[in-house]
């Protein structure tokens, strides 16, 4: 058995990738249903050449753990190829029944899409934001996606570290006979405190930021979910109708089962309160009455799970004549106390992820094509494969596997803990009740992704810095007691936190060619990951 480390930048040099490996944004697939497309775009493959033969093992061809474990890239790319994919009737979309009492269940009010791109897909073939749901009297603005497999890393390790520091206490208190007190603290944030008694009781009531049991929920705006698995699911349904009877999550969330996922987030039903799937053994196969049973395979979940968790972080686009002004405005930032929230850089330790992407500004230079930016955006993109390579016994393609080392993720901004952000910021519920916890929102991406607030209520960043109170009211009244210049310096920096089209963004394995015919509308670079598919000639 042979293994190998990949840890360096892909440097293709000059690659010409074919528009059908470039992606758009809510795509139909060119095998159903549809002619007349002369350029190139579309998914290559029908549904059932996505489903393939199933989940499988890493000895079964075109299963998903067998592409996921030995062709890694081609499952990110098959996963986004689904995000984009229009949904039709035949395949399950809108077949859901939403009637019923809004306040028990506030996807009745989500919103009838049929494809993933259309709540999350600004910037275009993105997986961005962009959507506007009725899950609350008010609205719920759909956030972008950009690194959400980092953020789904962080809260599980976070998680890990306060129950290891729960678990200590209580020893010390078993040992001792007294109760003990002990600080909850991850990767520099701290979570209050947790007493633990001889009895194995514990007092709670001085965990703040996080629920009593410890876990770090980092989706969706009250922090409500731990998994992109138990997401995922739910939003199919939710949003498009689209029933899935999981096995990984029914084992967790019903049978109370460890289960360890495809794309390695371990969800433990004993521990957690995992979220079921809409679609279970004990209601039938298709419970939306439409005539179609499973609607999607666990191989398609799979896809999409690890496609999210390898998603691209937001770039940072700083041109040199901002560059002072920018870093000006972040030291403002900090020294406001803005910081003490959005917190720049935490680390992962375990990084389950197969390649890291890092977006920066780069101007158009068609005399240095394989660093330049195009005219579209101004941005180059250097991808970093992570991954271990294994030649097992046997004729297969080698494993390529997360080399799982640590990694900073960088320009973050968050803390991944719930905050009272004051009464501009509560939230009524249906049943009149408010909500007034809420996670720190990351702020990569924000220059991108106006409106602003988990409800979409305010129009500039401006705006909604000042809408702050409560935990953040001292914040908000340094930053408005900014001189005009100093606010101008702060929204600098916040507008230098970009989000970016990966199809039409110059990389390191697809490089402008300013020599192509109608540039830049051709040859103007993507983020393209056929080139590193086991049979780059076998398109998604």
């Amino acid at each position: 058995m042979k293994l190998r480390v990949y840890g360096i930048a892909v440097a293709l040099g000059v690659v010409t990738v074919a528009s059908a490996g470039t992606a758009r944004a809510q795509m139909r697939d060119r095998l159903e249903k549809i002619s007349g497309i002369a350029v190139g775009d579309g998914i290559q493959k029908n549904i059932g050449g996505q489903i393939g033969t199933g989940r499988g093992s890493v000895n079964t061809p075109d299963s998903s753990i067998f592409i996921i474990q030995r062709d890694p890239f081609r499952s990110v790319r098959r996963g986004r190829q689904l995000f984009q994919r229009k949904f039709l009737p035949t395949q399950g979309f809108s077949g859901r029944d939403r009637s019923g009492n809004i306040a028990v269940d506030a996807s009745i009010g989500a919103g009838v899409v049929d494809s993933c791109a259309g709540c999350h897909g600004r910037p275009r073939g993105s997986a961005g934001h962009g959507g506007d749901v009725f899950t609350r009297p008010d609205s719920r603005d759909a956030p972008h996606l950009f690194g959400l497999g980092l953020q789904e890393m962080l809260g599980d390790e976070m998680t890990a570290d306060l129950r290891a520091i729960r678990a200590q206490a209580l020893a010390a208190a078993q040992s001792t006979g007294t109760p003990q007190t002990r600080t909850l603290t991850s990767k520099g944030v701290n979570y209050g405190s947790i007493t633990a008694n001889p009895n194995g009781t514990f007092v709670t009531t001085g965990v703040v930021g996080v629920n009593t049991d410890l876990r770090v929920r980092p989706f969706f705006a009250q922090g409500g979910t731990i998994s992109i698995r138990e997401f995922l699911v739910g939003a199919f349904n939710a949003e498009m109708g689209i029933q899935s009877d999981d096995a990984d999550l029914r084992n967790a969330a019903i049978n109370r089962q460890r289960i360890t996922t495809p794309s390695g987030m371990i969800l433990d039903g004993a521990l957690d309160a995992i979220e079921a799937p809409p679609v279970t053994g004990n209601n039938g196969v298709d419970p939306d009455g439409d005539g179609i049973a499973n609607e999607l395979p666990i191989s398609l979940v799979d896809h999409e799970e690890f496609y999210l968790l390898n998603y691209f972080k937001p770039a940072v686009s700083v041109s040199p004549d901002r560059a002072a002004d920018v870093n000006a405005g972040r030291t403002i930032f900090t020294n406001a106390g803005c910081a003490s929230c959005h917190i720049a850089s935490l680390t992962i330790n375990v990084d389950r992820r197969v390649a890291d992407v890092d977006t920066v500004f780069s101007d158009f230079n068609p005399a240095s094509p394989t660093t330049s930016g195009n005219p579209l955006n101004r941005l180059f993109a250097t991808a970093t494969p992570k991954i271990v390579t294994i030649d097992d016994p046997g004729t297969f393609p080698v494993l390529k596997l997360p080399a799982r080392g640590s990694f900073v993720v960088n320009n973050f901004f968050a803390d991944l803990k719930r905050h009272d952000l004051g009464n501009n910021f509560a939230e009524r519920n249906f049943d009149g009740t408010l909500q007034r916890l809420f996670m720190t929102e990351p702020l990569w991406g924000v220059a991108t992704t106006a409106p602003y607030g988990h409800d979409g209520r305010s129009q500039t960043l401006e705006e909604v810095i000042l809408r702050h109170g409560g935990e953040a009211q001292a914040a908000r009244d340094s930053f408005n007691g900014q001189s005009r210049a100093n606010k101008n310096l702060v929204l600098a920096f916040l507008t230098s936190l970009v989000l970016f089209p990966p199809d039409d963004t110059a990389s390191s394995t697809s490089n402008i060619n300013p020599g192509a015919a109608n540039f830049p509308q051709a040859g103007h670079g993507a983020i393209a990951l056929t080139p590193l598919f086991n049979n780059p000639a076998d398109l998604e």
